[in-house]
């Protein structure tokens, strides 16, 4: 991180003086971020160092991003220690408690409405994406048991620069500091979906199962199989395949389907790789097959398809 920026983030802030002192802090650390100013939709600020922060719920989705340092969270009764690089997102209704912080432990909280991911949701081409979607429905359902997201990426320089970007954008309060924000936070997101096996979260057993069932389908999309899914896993195929079912509502074969077609659908857009190996490429041997399934989803060949792209830039 830029050390004009970290420097600036280390300031003891009034508040932190104040406890420090031993004085009473003036408002409700707990819940003094609850309420975004009217029609904004992210808010950020350095995390409060030197006090006990209680078991509390949030209204909004809360991203922490550890600069220096570390802090020490509990979710849901899962414990996480949270290292510097690392970034953590906490759902809307998760039981959160944090334990003081030390001077030199400098972190940085974003209060986050969920219509601020609409621009990332857009930002995926409207493809589906299932890791992608199970994580945003997960921060912003309610009802969802999934509490948080743990992504250990300390050593992924781009999700690194982004995280500085962001954070630079939120503190000028420019013009346009709205727009950059979102397709920010796009652009992170994007490069998360990317990083499957850097994505941890809580011990709730179906919760978790589903997580992994979609991390393996990101990661072994071109030649993944249930079996092999099934072995990494340690149980039954055919109780897998019903269990895939009921959790994503989809067969493992749509999953995979979908991802490859996801994944032809960029190449198309991004590249100028022939189709033809394009196809061979996110997993289809079967080329005449490949043809008419991205047909069928897309409503147009994959050479249209690619024309139209071309048209529209």
């Amino acid at each position: 991180m830029d050390s004009f920026l970290l420097d600036k983030l280390k300031e003891i802030t009034d508040e932190e003086r104040e406890i420090l002192e031993g004085k009473k802090p003036s408002t409700n650390i707990v819940y003094k971020h609850k309420i975004l100013d009217d029609g904004k939709l992210i808010k950020i600020w350095p995390h409060t160092r030197f006090i006990h922060f209680p078991a509390h719920s949030h209204n909004y989705i809360e991203i922490v991003y550890m600069c220096q340092g570390c802090t020490h969270h509990i979710i849901n009764n899962n414990e996480i220690i949270l290292n510097k690089g690392e970034l953590l997102f906490i759902n809307l209704n998760a039981l959160h408690e944090i334990y003081p912080a030390d001077k030199d432990d400098i972190a940085i909280n974003f209060i986050i409405q969920p219509e601020f991911f609409d621009i990332a949701t857009k930002m995926m081409d409207e493809k589906d994406n299932s890791l992608f979607n199970y994580i945003i429905e997960s921060l912003t359902n309610c009802e969802d048991n999934m509490g948080y997201f743990h992504f250990k990426v300390s050593e992924v320089l781009p999700i690194q620069n982004l995280i500085e970007n962001l954070i630079w954008s939120a503190i000028s309060n420019q013009d346009n500091t709205r727009d950059i924000t979102q397709y920010t936070m796009g652009l992170l997101l994007l490069h998360l979906m990317n990083l499957s096996n850097k994505i941890f979260s809580e011990n709730n057993y179906e919760q978790e199962l589903t997580l992994k069932i979609l991390k393996f389908v990101e990661d072994n999309y071109r030649e993944g199989t249930l079996s092999k899914l099934a072995e990494s896993l340690n149980c039954d195929m055919v109780w897998l395949s019903r269990t895939i079912k009921r959790l994503t509502d989809k067969t493992f074969t749509e999953l995979i389907q979908i991802k490859r077609l996801n994944q032809a659908a960029y190449l198309l857009e991004n590249t100028k790789i022939p189709i033809a190996d394009i196809g061979y490429f996110v997993g289809y041997e079967n080329l005449s097959y490949f043809y008419r399934i991205f047909k069928e989803h897309y409503g147009l060949t994959p050479r249209y398809y690619r024309l139209s792209k071309l048209k529209e830039t």
